[in-house]
């Protein structure tokens, strides 16, 4: 039996540690009786299940990294693509007044 590549970084050089598999490249460390991962949701503030698609309002001031500009709380969002993979910043959208820019959906909740 091959050992799986990493579900972190899809490093292919994975060994088993005891009852762990192992990633050299990032270090990753995950239960060998664990079941396959299963494909990982976005949620919003409030718990619920975010799809491209939606639209969800801010419920927090978001600085724009780089710029002097802010979201304002309040502001509606329609959910451009949801990337499941990215550890921060989820959503993919189009702001008005601001243009295309990524999202944490934690600062989000479903209009």
């Amino acid at each position: 039996m091959s050992e799986p590549n990493c579900p972190e970084c899809s490093g292919q050089y994975t060994y088993v540690d005891g009852i762990n598999y192992v990633c050299p490249e990032c270090a990753h460390e995950w239960s060998v009786d664990s079941e396959d991962i299963s494909e990982r949701t976005v949620t919003d503030a409030n718990g619920n299940v975010l799809s491209t698609g939606d639209t969800v309002t801010v419920i927090k001031d978001l600085k724009i990294k780089g710029s002097s500009s802010v979201v304002k709380v309040g502001t509606k969002i329609k959910c451009g693509r949801i990337d499941t993979d990215a550890k921060d910043h989820e959503i993919d959208c189009k702001v008005a007044g601001v243009g295309a820019m990524k999202i944490t959906a934690r600062f989000t909740k479903k209009a």
